[in-house]
């Protein structure tokens, strides 16, 4: 039985004036927090997903949670795909399908909805109305992976791409079929898998819906690590092997390149057609940890204080991380000019979330030009305004 964020209520004995009351009670459960008042919804097991093999790691379901729009947002949609990281090995496949990210039997039965899908005006001025949903990422390769085989001595499931079909089907048939506004959106490998699956999402709502993508910390380079290899790449092309994901990488890029190489936002955004936002930071936390220092060419833990706190760099670290956003600018602004697109790339020392208010929407959110991110997403969404800028600040700094 699916978990709904309303159960079914019996109507008998109840007059519609409480039963009306009583749903939007149950719809509106708040739980503060140490500085965020969240709201949190239940989950839904998509059951019959698996009929398609749509299934996580584990073969167990997919899931997402939704909270109802109301008044001018009935027909508006927000789809926020989680992240998370990838797998890009058996053993790390294995890892993750005995955890929530591999496995919807290891989910949490509520997630926070802040930022770009809280429900107050307050802190989600925009969309706080529209239809919100949370998609739970349990593939590991950010929703592109189809392979049909299972493996009888591991098996491990990679369906990413099936998850994603299956579950816009089931919002299709609980309104989004109606749609007039639509946003994908999502964050780290939820922000590449928005950049990957936008024209693809977009085909799947009606042709006269004004549909928008907004990829936040998703825009990972193809840079060198500190000893000039090529680490990102060489797990990039593993993931898109292992999941078979190169079927469902733009058709239009893997017949230029090889398809693992369009695994990066740099060589593929040139190719989505929808109107898309990008968030990032130049100076990406984790492509800074992970991208530029992998943790394999650090043993004796040089950069393990400078990864953690920006200001106990040296100078030389320093100019290393100073040259990483001078190449993340250099591909960024090499991509071809597209007046539909709009971005936010920041000077942070983050990752930023749209899920969390004090980045999404707060008096002490990263600013460009006055906005917040919110204010911006909002005027290129709309059509008020349009939104391309990048901090001027000449270097890496930290962000409160």
């Amino acid at each position: 039985m699916k978990i709904e964020v309303v159960h079914e209520i019996h109507m008998r004995g109840l007059t519609k004036t409480f039963f009306l009351a009583l749903l939007a009670l149950l719809c509106t459960t708040h739980v503060l927090g140490t500085d965020d008042n969240y709201l949190y919804i239940n989950i839904t097991i998509l059951h019959s997903a698996t009929a398609q093999g749509a299934v996580c790691l584990d073969g167990s379901p997919p899931a997402y949670h939704l909270d109802r729009g109301h008044g001018t947002g009935l027909r508006s949609w927000v789809i926020y795909l989680d992240g998370g990281g990838w797998c890009d090995n058996i053993s790390d496949c294995l890892d993750r399908s005995t955890k929530f990210s591999g496995s919807s039997t290891k989910m949490n039965q509520q997630s926070f909805f802040g930022g770009i899908l809280h429900n107050t005006s307050k802190e989600n001025p925009e969309f706080h109305n529209w239809n919100r949903v949370r998609v739970k990422y349990c593939d590991g390769a950010s929703f592109t992976g189809d392979v049909e085989q299972v493996n009888p001595e591991n098996k491990l499931y990679f369906r990413g791409a099936r998850i994603f079909k299956a579950i816009m089907e089931d919002l299709w048939c609980k309104g989004m079929k109606n749609a007039e506004n639509a946003i994908l959106t999502g964050t780290s490998a939820g922000g590449l898998a928005t950049i990957l699956n936008c024209d693809k999402f977009k085909s799947l709502l009606p042709g006269s819906a004004r549909v928008k993508c907004v990829a936040s910390a998703g825009f990972f380079i193809n840079g060198k690590t500190i000893s000039g290899t090529s680490h990102i790449q060489e797990m990039y092309q593993e993931i898109v092997n292992l999941h078979g994901s190169a079927k469902n990488l733009p058709l239009a890029c893997t017949s230029a390149m090889e398809p693992s190489l369009c695994f990066f936002p740099q060589n593929v955004v040139s190719y989505v057609q929808t109107p898309l936002f990008i968030i990032n930071s130049v100076y990406d936390s984790w492509q800074i940890n992970n991208t530029l220092v992998p943790s394999y060419l650090d043993p004796q833990h040089a950069w393990k204080g400078c990864i953690k706190n920006i200001s106990s760099c040296t100078s030389s670290q320093l100019i290393i991380i100073r040259a990483f956003g001078v190449e993340f600018l250099k591909i960024f602004e090499g991509l071809p000019p597209c007046f539909t697109r709009g971005y936010f790339l920041t000077s942070c020392y983050s990752h930023g979330d749209v899920l969390s208010t004090s980045y999404w929407y707060n008096t002490t959110s990263p600013r460009l030009l006055s906005k917040t991110i919110a204010e911006a997403v909002g005027d290129w969404y709309f059509e008020r305004a349009g939104f391309q800028h990048i901090d001027p600040y000449p270097g890496v700094k930290n962000c409160k």
